[in-house]
């Protein structure tokens, strides 16, 4: 198998092109000031990981942006620290001030000449307006939490994914899903048989960050550090 057997590269957007991690660090910065000690960065991020899929569970119709908002009220009760209902809209408001990782940009200008480039995000169309801002391409697909009705890994987003492609006339074995959570990309995309790339941005890092971490690890076709290191892989294989 290589990299140039695929037609289309469907991709999550949070924590593979854009660094959420460093995004919800900062946004959530006017809480964690306020606890002595300060959190890490890992207790931070593993306690962002249980309320978000918690909360993504029990109401797969909440827009992202209102998702967070309970997060961050859920964070405050955990962490005793009071706040304003001002506050908890600023943090689900800040998506579009997270940042894209530096070699997104040039690597989706390039991918972009070989696939079509699509989107499977847990995230409503409003705030993923304005990190599209960031990403420098026109993707050829745009699917949200929002246009699905449930966040992954439930089975309706990945059913979905594979239906649309199927409408554009991209069969199952031509995707490739490009991702860094084994969570919510790469053990549902196993359970529907879909190829996936791993993009571990994560690799020097311990613990699963701000996703739940899989007790049994996905399998997964390709693996690369970096977007960039994916570019460097499909150009040597051309």
């Amino acid at each position: 198998m290589r990299l140039t057997d695929f037609q289309a590269l469907t991709f999550d957007c949070y924590g593979t092109l854009i660094d959420w991690e460093s995004g919800i660090i900062a946004a959530l910065r006017p809480l964690t000031s306020r606890i002595n000690p300060i959190p890490t960065r890992n207790e931070i991020l593993n306690g962002h990981a249980i309320h978000e899929s918690t909360q993504q569970a029990r109401a797969p119709g909440m827009l992202y942006r209102n998702l967070l908002k309970t997060v961050y009220e859920r964070l405050a009760d955990q962490w005793g620290v009071l706040i304003s209902k001002s506050e908890a809209r600023a943090y689900g408001d800040s998506i579009g001030k997270w940042p894209a990782f530096e070699d997104t940009v040039e690597s989706l200008r390039y991918l972009s000449n070989h696939y079509s480039l699509f989107i499977l995000s847990n995230i409503d169309n409003k705030s993923f307006r304005a990190s599209n801002q960031r990403l420098g391409v026109i993707f050829d697909g745009i699917f949200t939490a929002e246009d699905i009705g449930s966040y992954k890994p439930d089975d309706r987003n990945f059913e979905y994914l594979i239906e649309q492609l199927d409408k554009r006339g991209i069969n199952k074995d031509k995707i490739l899903h490009t991702a860094e959570s084994l969570y919510h990309d790469h053990a549902p995309a196993n359970s529907h048989n879909i190829r996936s790339c791993w993009i571990h941005r994560r690799h020097d890092l311990k613990g699963s960050g701000a996703t739940v971490p899989q007790k049994l690890k996905p399998k997964y076709d390709f693996r690369f550090k970096s977007m960039a290191d994916l570019v460097r892989a499909h150009r040597a294989g051309l």
